[in-house]
This record gives C-alpha cells, sequence and structure tokens, in this order.
C-alpha cells in the first residue's frame, strides 16, 4: 500500500461543485449584474432620501399649522339659538355649551351666510362672510 492510494473512511458530506447547480458557481452569490455586482459597491440608503424630503424642523412648514379648526355657524342656526339684542361671540357660544376651549384658547369662529335671520344680534370677535354680514345689517343687526 503506498501513500496514493489511501482512502478515507467516511467521504465528504459537501460536495463542491462548480457551475450553475453549486452554491459558489457564475455570479458567485452576488446576484446579477451592475452595481451590486461589482467589488467596493456601495447604495446609497433609502431613508436618507426619505429624510431630506422632510422640511426642516425650525422651518416655514411648521409655523403654518393651526392647533385646532375654525368653527362654522350658519346665520339660521344663530337664530334659532339666541334672541333678539344678544351678543354673539365666541365667549358666549362656549358659555351656551356650543363650543369648547381647546387647551385655554377661546375657539375660532366663522359665521355664514346660510339660512334666514329675523332677529337684532350683535356680532363681535367673529370671522364672517360678505353675504352674512348684509343680511345681518338687514335685519338691524351689528357687525363688529
Amino acid at each position: 500500500m503506498q501513500k496514493h492510494d489511501l482512502k478515507r473512511k467516511t467521504k465528504n458530506k459537501k460536495v463542491i461543485s462548480v457551475g450553475r447547480g453549486g452554491k459558489r458557481g457564475k455570479t458567485s452569490g452576488r446576484g446579477g449584474k451592475g452595481q451590486t455586482a461589482r467589488a467596493g459597491h456601495k447604495v446609497r440608503p433609502e431613508m436618507r432620501d426619505m429624510i431630506k424630503k422632510l422640511p426642516k424642523l425650525r422651518g416655514y412648514a411648521f409655523k403654518t399649522i393651526k392647533q385646532f379648526s375654525v368653527s362654522n355657524f350658519n346665520i339660521g342656526d344663530l337664530n334659532d339659538i339666541f334672541s333678539s339684542g344678544d351678543v354673539v361671540s365666541p365667549k358666549t357660544l362656549v358659555d351656551n355649551g356650543f363650543l369648547e376651549i381647546y387647551k385655554g384658547k377661546k375657539p375660532a369662529v366663522k359665521i355664514l351666510a346660510g339660512g334666514e335671520i329675523t332677529k337684532k344680534l350683535k356680532i363681535e370677535g367673529c370671522a364672517i362672510s360678505k353675504e352674512a354680514k348684509i343680511k345681518i345689517e338687514k335685519a338691524g343687526g351689528t357687525v363688529k
């Protein structure tokens, strides 16, 4: 018996094959062609692009965000709620339970021209549409 005649007791469990069927053939585990198949490839992280598209934290976008929206009231609703000669303001609307105080601030109120008005109302501290102002003044009310 000589050295070149020696055989192992157990065969290799892992057979390394070359070619398309093996573990390290053709593309050698690098996928297809292109940037990812090259040596020293570096793909730009996707998260960085998403972060760069966001506005700056202290920038213009965050200053324009309002804390709460404007509450709209139609003239017809005010005609049903209040009696003649009453003052309509955000404070009176909160006192009567039609609005809630948000973070200790009076809510913004806008009065719109929906419906009809027959009572003389005094409107104070509210934004008002042009048509609503005309209808209130026709009915004998005042707008400040």
